[in-house]
C-alpha cells in the first residue's frame, strides 16, 4: 500500500506541473487555483443528476464546470472592463460557493463533504480498486492518472513550439498564425481535466500547490522552458516521495505535507538561488555599494593628493567625519581597496596607488 500511494503521488505530481509551467509562464498561476475549486459545482450537480458517486458523469461535469470558467473568464478579460485577476477572482468564488452551499443544504448526509472536498486524503486512494473481471488491477486512481499524465506529455510534445511562443509573445504568435486563444484554450483544457482526476484523490489544495509551486520553483532557476519543465518534474518528485515519508514519521495528513514540502522547496530557492535567491541578490548589493564606495574612496584621495591638507583629509578619521561613513563600513571599504591594491595604508595615512589613480581618474570621466 505504501508503494501504491508513491505510485499515485508521483504520477500526480508530474501531470499537474507539466501544464502548471506555462501557467507560470503565462503569469496565470490563480487560473489552477480557479479551476480546482470551480470543478466542486460540476461534481455536484452531476451528482444531483445520477445519484451516484462513482458515476463517469461526476468526471463530465467537473470538466465542463472548469472549461465553463476558463470560458466566462476569459469573456470578462476580453471586455477589457476588468483585470484579469480580477476576472479569475469573480468567477471561481461564485462556482466554488454554490458548490459548498449545496453540499451543505442537499448532501450533509453523503461523504462528499467539505473537507473531503478542499484537503483530500491520498491515503485512502490505494482502497478503491479497479476490479475487471474478477482480477484487481490496482487503484482506480492511478488508473485514471496514467492516462491524464499520458494526454499532458502529448499536449506538450505536440505543442510545444506554440505554448512557448503564445506564452512570450501571444502578439508575434497571432501574426505568424498559431492562434494564441486556441493555444490558450487548449492548455486550460488541458489543467481542467488534471485538475479534474487529481481532484478525487489529493483534493483541490494540493492539486493547486502541485501544479504552481514545483514550476514557480524551477522558474527562479532558470528562464529555459525545457529546463523549467525538467526541474518541475523533478521538484514534483521530490514533494511527493519527501511529503509521504515526512507524513508517515510525523504522523499527520500525507496530502498537507506534501504541499507543505512544495512551499519549503521554493522558500529555499527563492533564499538561496545561484542566480536570484534573496541571499544573493543582497550580498550582491552588499557588495556594490562596496565598489561604488571605494570609487568615491579613490576619488576622494585623488582630489586631496599634493593638497596642503592632504594629510587630514586622506586620513581613516575622515572618512567618518568627512565622508559620513560608520566605522564598521569604512573598515571594510578600505579593506576592499587594499584588496583591489587601489590604496596603500601606512597607519592613519591612505595613499592612491598607479591603479587607484587610474580607477579615479575613469570614475571622473564617467560622472
Amino acid at each position: 500500500m505504501h508503494l501504491e500511494i508513491l505510485l499515485i503521488a508521483t504520477v500526480v505530481s508530474v501531470a499537474c506541473v507539466i501544464p502548471g509551467v506555462f501557467l507560470v509562464l503565462r503569469k496565470v498561476a490563480l487560473m489552477s487555483d480557479a479551476i480546482s475549486h470551480a470543478i466542486l459545482l460540476g461534481i455536484v450537480v452531476a451528482f444531483f443528476i445520477v445519484k451516484n458517486l462513482h458515476s463517469p458523469l461526476l468526471i463530465i461535469g467537473a470538466a465542463l464546470s472548469g472549461l465553463l470558467t476558463v470560458v466566462l473568464t476569459e469573456i470578462l478579460i476580453r471586455s477589457n472592463l476588468i483585470k484579469k485577476d480580477a476576472a479569475i477572482g469573480l468567477i471561481f468564488p461564485v462556482f466554488f460557493s454554490i458548490g459548498v452551499i449545496l453540499i451543505n443544504v442537499f448532501a450533509s448526509n453523503v461523504h462528499l463533504d467539505n473537507d473531503a472536498v478542499l484537503l483530500g486524503e491520498i491515503a485512502f486512494a490505494p482502497l478503491d480498486r479497479f476490479i475487471f473481471n474478477g482480477t484487481d488491477l490496482g487503484p482506480k486512481s492511478l488508473w485514471m492518472m496514467i492516462p491524464i499524465l499520458l494526454i499532458n506529455v502529448v499536449v506538450l510534445g505536440g505543442f510545444y513550439k506554440e505554448l512557448k511562443l503564445t506564452s512570450f509573445d501571444p502578439g508575434l504568435a497571432a501574426s505568424l498564425g498559431f492562434f494564441p486563444a486556441a493555444v490558450n484554450y487548449l492548455l486550460m483544457s488541458v489543467v481542467s481535466i488534471t485538475a479534474v482526476g487529481t481532484f478525487y484523490a489529493v483534493g483541490s489544495i494540493l492539486v493547486v500547490a502541485l501544479m504552481i509551486t514545483p514550476p514557480a520553483t524551477a522558474y527562479l532557476l532558470s528562464k529555459r522552458v525545457s529546463t523549467m519543465v525538467a526541474l518541475s518534474i523533478v521538484f514534483g518528485v521530490i514533494s511527493a516521495v519527501a511529503g509521504y515519508g515526512l507524513a508517515v514519521w510525523l504522523d499527520v495528513s500525507i496530502a498537507g505535507m506534501m504541499a507543505t514540502v512544495t512551499g519549503m522547496l521554493f522558500v529555499f530557492v527563492l533564499f538561496f538561488s545561484s542566480q536570484q535567491g534573496l541571499v544573493v541578490k543582497y550580498l550582491n548589493a552588499k557588495q556594490q555599494r562596496i565598489n561604488f564606495a571605494a570609487k568615491m574612496l579613490v576619488v576622494q584621495l585623488l582630489y586631496h593628493e599634493g593638497t596642503e591638507n592632504e594629510a587630514r583629509e586622506n586620513s581613516f578619521e575622515n572618512l567618518i567625519t568627512h565622508m559620513e561613513w560608520k566605522e564598521r563600513f569604512a573598515k571594510n571599504v578600505t579593506r576592499y581597496a587594499l584588496q583591489e591594491r587601489y590604496i596603500q595604508r601606512n597607519k592613519n595615512q591612505l595613499k592612491l596607488t598607479p591603479l587607484g589613480r587610474e580607477v579615479a581618474r575613469s570614475a571622473l570621466t564617467m560622472s
